[in-house]
């Protein structure tokens, strides 16, 4: 396909590009540490388009190599305006590293998977390049990266506290969160001949000022100071306060701005923008993308993170789970903004007609499935509320979760005659599901929603995260009681039978995540043993910066309460919590037994490991094995 089309339908990667269009000189230079995939689910290609919307010329340096002569960041020249820098769609240490810190032999953002075309701290790294070759130009960062790392933050691969990444790259300014608002008003500024200095007073920035001087003027916005980044070295409970007042500032409507002294300098954080419109976000998503990766890498083989994605369609953002290991709430926000159906079904049209296209959508979803067009009955009360999360401990009496609108737009989907099946393929919050945690199902939109997913949008395997079984861990990690989920297992059980399906339910698990110990992880193994579970697909949890979980397991206390609470920490431990997953593999049983004895719950043991208590469904895939 990418034969089919003149090269001129991509942003240029290429100098020869820009030669072919006749310009000079860019306005704005994008480096990612990404490969370019003109798509919307990749941050590059939306930045790159929404600049080309206003009216601007943009260039994309994908993947640049930063250990030879540097020519890969010169080959542009200078922006008009100024560069813009993401380390792309992933933290560029948790690409690079395992929850153990082994380093990663592929980079699904990368042609042929390959490992080691982006450096470690890649916005960092790219900043400092561009400041040294192009000192005057400004430098704008962006992405997840930079957005989770925009305060004082803890870095689990070198194991110590950072400042903002703005003190490390050098960088002039910092847009958090899905950066589609604040770069539409940077750019219409910059249009009237605003410098880019005065860029300040703007919503959803970051940026360093020296400590003497007076902070930006804005009548509509509170000051809140957080304890300096020096103090949070010294004492890691000051850290974990911080962490609140950081949380709960970026979940707010009207939101306060945040300063921390850090040296002789001053961090600013402006309060994030409303959630997007509607038309807003269709925007987003209504431009001529190709959804095509850049016919320049069609020899270096495929990207593994666009072939999953291709035949998929994102139907919202945000998520308000606010799940504590969880980065998606901290960057897209709580609040969901929704796709129209009109957009949506105008993508599906694009997607079907893929040559490659074989009549199945992989997924129709978004950060987590079953969130579409959900917000608050009254969002008078939504503006003043400051809680982390929609659903924990208890769901918001506020909160309108119908499915229904999701269960229409499945139909409408499934009814299109070029698509045979439409899957989904990202999460499901289940507890929305149950009857039991959710009372808002009065009309039965729930089980008419769990009823068309099990039906129609399941190939074999519905995949649901209830994360653990202990509820003093699942307290900590902001996720409803195991209960629940028995209750979710009936009623899709109830489903499959009715409709003489054989189709898997696959649970998602974390170990070692901060306030599990070893018997919790025993109980996990033998409650979903006594379920039926052979557990193959688990999860060690890594910390990553701006989540609760990862500022328990550096200061060992929680942020909004400062009591202790024990994290596993060292390789060995974790490696040895992962043993209960897979009580099944006898070289586990041995450190199961002892565990678990000096723990002093031998009954455990047998119940968990002995010959006696071995499962029918156990016995009869052993019996299968051996045939």
């Amino acid at each position: 396909m990418e034969e089919l089309r003149p090269i001129s339908d991509w942003l240029p990667i290429t100098k020869k590009e820009l030669d072919k269009r006749g310009i000079d000189q860019l306005d704005v230079v994008i480096v990612s540490g990404d490969a370019y995939v003109d798509h919307p689910a990749f941050g590059t290609a939306v930045i790159g388009r929404i600049i080309e919307d206003e009216g601007f010329t943009v260039g994309i340096i994908p993947q640049p190599n930063w250990q030879d002569d540097l020519r890969d960041f010169k080959k542009f020249g200078k922006p008009k305006y100024f560069f813009g820098v993401t380390a792309g769609c992933m933290d560029s240490m948790v690409n690079h590293y395992t929850a153990n810190k082994r380093l990663r032999s592929t980079d699904a953002y990368t042609p042929g998977g390959s490992s080691g075309f982006r450096p470690d701290y890649a916005t960092t790294v790219y900043t400092k390049i561009l400041k040294s070759i192009y000192p005057e130009t400004p430098v704008l960062i962006g992405g997840i990266e930079a957005s989770l790392r925009r305060v004082t933050h803890y870095d689990y691969w070198s194991d110590k506290l950072m400042p903002s990444i703005l003190v490390d790259s050098g960088a002039d300014l910092l847009v958090y969160g899905m950066g589609d608002q604040p770069l539409r008003d940077i750019l219409k500024l910059l249009k009237k001949g605003v410098p880019f200095e005065n860029l300040q007073t703007l919503n959803q920035v970051g940026f360093l000022q020296r400590a003497d001087e007076e902070l930006p003027k804005n009548k509509n916005w509170e000051t809140v100071e957080l304890v300096s980044h020096e103090d949070c070295i010294e004492d890691k409970v000051a850290f974990a306060s911080n962490f609140k007042i950081v949380e709960v500032e970026s979940n707010k409507w009207n939101a306060n701005r945040i300063t921390q002294k850090v040296g002789d300098h001053v961090l600013v954080i402006n309060p994030p923008y409303k959630t997007m419109t509607e038309k807003e976000i269709d925007r987003s998503f209504d431009l001529p993308y190709t959804r095509l990766p850049h016919p320049k890498y069609k020899k270096r083989g495929i990207i593994p993170a666009y072939e999953m994605i291709r035949f998929s369609i994102n139907i919202h953002r945000g998520c308000f789970g606010g799940c504590s290991f969880c980065t998606i709430s901290a960057h897209q926000g709580k609040f969901i903004a929704s796709r129209s159906e009109k957009s949506i079904m105008n993508e599906l049209e694009e997607v079907v007609q893929h040559p490659e296209f074989k009549g199945y959508i992989s997924d129709l979803g978004g950060p987590s499935a079953n969130m579409y067009n959900m917000k608050g009955k009254d969002e008078s009360i939504c503006a003043k509320c400051s809680s982390p999360s929609c659903i924990h401990p208890v769901i918001c009496n506020n909160l309108d979760t119908s499915h229904t609108s999701m269960t229409e737009l499945y139909k409408k989907v499934d009814k299109h005659p070029l698509v045979k099946k439409a899957f989904i393929g990202s999460g499901i919050r289940y507890d929305l599901l149950v009857d039991d945690f959710n009372k808002n199902n009065e009309d039965g939109n729930h089980d008419a929603y769990i009823e068309q997913v099990v039906t129609r949008h399941v190939s074999g395997r519905l995949k649901v995260a209830p994360e653990h079984t202990s509820d003093a861990t699942l307290r900590v990690m902001r996720k409803p009681s195991f209960k629940y989920f028995h209750k979710f297992k009936e009623k899709y059980d109830e489903i499959c039978e009715k409709h003489h399906l054989k189709q898997q339910l696959i649970p998602y698990f974390i170990s070692s995540h901060p306030g599990c110990e070893d018997v919790d992880m025993a109980n996990l193994a033998l409650e979903t043993k006594d379920m039926g579970f052979q557990l193959e697909q688990v999860q060690d949890f890594t910390p990553t910066p701006m989540t609760v979980a990862t500022v328990i397991y550096y200061s060992g206390v929680h942020p909004y309460t400062l009591r202790p609470v024990r994290t596993v920490k060292s390789k060995e431990e974790k490696l040895d919590q992962r043993r209960f997953f897979f009580w099944y593999k006898k070289e586990n049983h041995s450190y199961i037994r002892k565990t678990l004895n000096q723990a002093k719950k031998p009954e455990l043991v047998d119940k968990l490991i002995g010959e006696t208590n071995v499962p029918t469904w156990l016995k009869e895939k052993r019996k299968s094995r051996k045939k």
